[in-house]
């Protein structure tokens, strides 16, 4: 995305009605955000950036120290 392509986005944004702008937000925080966490989330996984995770929580079972949620 070029540099007058985000300042015409953010005018856009900027002329909004309220309710307009008010649903744009309210996607972007709560659809967009949840999506790119997910994403990434499942990437860390395949990654095996969270088997850390796995390796304390049997532990703490061998240990005995699990604690319910």
């Amino acid at each position: 995305m070029s540099l007058s392509e985000i300042e015409e986005l953010k005018h856009t944004i900027l002329n909004l009605s309220e309710s307009d702008y008010t649903h744009l937000r309210q996607w972007f925080f709560d659809e967009m955000d949840w999506q790119r966490w997910d994403s990434q989330l499942e990437a860390d996984s395949e990654e095996g950036n969270l088997d850390f995770l796995i390796t304390e929580a049997l532990q703490d079972k061998r240990e005995d120290t699990l604690i319910d949620l």
